[in-house]
């Protein structure tokens, strides 16, 4: 039972530090020859961190119409997840 409480423990870890990447690399230009085209890295990333980011975008509105903190709910929602997952693993 350890074992996969350790599997679910490192993949919710990996996911939070995906947007924790994605978050540093919206304050840079990842390609500054051509900024109208999206890095296939950057655009993988865009799409594994999405289906959790887009709702919360689109439930909380940017602060001051410019500073998203949907990434930031996000971690926070993550890890209580991760909790509450892994107190259920042990449980059982």
């Amino acid at each position: 039972m350890s074992a996969l409480v350790a599997i679910v423990s490192l993949a919710f870890q990996i996911y939070e530090f995906l947007i924790l990447i994605r978050v540093l690399l919206s304050w840079v230009n990842v390609n500054p020859y051509r900024p109208a085209v999206r890095h296939p890295l950057v655009r993988l990333l865009e799409q594994i961190t999405d289906p959790v980011l887009s709702p919360l975008r689109r439930a909380i509105p940017p602060i001051g119409g410019t500073i998203d903190i949907s990434p930031v709910i996000a971690l926070i929602l993550l890890e209580i997840v991760r909790r509450i997952l892994i107190g259920l693993l042990l449980r059982v």
